[in-house]
């Protein structure tokens, strides 16, 4: 997956501009006007269209730099079935740390979230080593838990005075995190 910060970061720094992007982009079923377009939206985060990796081949060798170098490696767990406020407290203890000193962190932490967070962080780190990445020099560049709604099958209903009931209602959350190289 292409980092957009690092796309951004990189093109500045070698001064290529956008156009020179897309015209390296060019290919069937993508002319130099939505080239150009589509390198605007993946430096801004927007990734209309999702950028293959081929493309991702392409902007590298415009900016001359290896792909690894503009790539995030992102895995999601969509649907966790706990409150995202709860789930956000551990994220926020591995955000910006190197991948070493985050999974030794949610080892030793002790809340439910912390468990599913380690299963999508190695999911993660086994995408980036299956790319060829130094997986030693990893870090979090983004962790991010979003809110899901109400758990499927999970309204209940506690009884109350006079008859009546107030419902419970479960959330759940989607978790998101990106590693990147330095």
């Amino acid at each position: 997956m292409l980092n957009p910060e690092k796309l951004k970061k990189i093109s500045k720094q070698r001064k290529v501009s956008v156009e020179q992007l897309g015209g390296q982009l060019v290919r069937a079923g993508l002319d130099k006007q939505d080239a150009i377009s589509a390198v605007k939206n993946w430096q801004h985060g927007l990734f209309k269209p999702i950028p293959s990796s081929e493309d991702v081949k392409r902007l590298a060798t415009a900016l001359g730099v290896e792909p690894n170098d503009i790539a995030g490696w992102c895995s999601t767990c969509k649907y966790a079935p706990f409150a995202p406020r709860k789930a956000r407290l551990v994220t926020q203890l591995i955000a910006g740390r190197k991948v070493q000193d985050a999974l030794d962190i949610l080892k030793f932490t002790r809340k439910r979230a912390a468990e599913m967070i380690g299963k999508t962080l190695r999911a993660a780190i086994a995408d980036a080593d299956e790319q060829e990445a130094d997986v030693d020099n990893l870090y979090i560049s983004e962790a991010r838990v979003d809110d899901a709604g109400v758990r499927i099958c999970t309204k209940r209903w506690i009884a109350k005075d006079r008859g009546r009931a107030h419902s419970l209602t479960k959330k759940g959350c989607h978790i998101y995190i990106t590693v990147s190289q330095p």
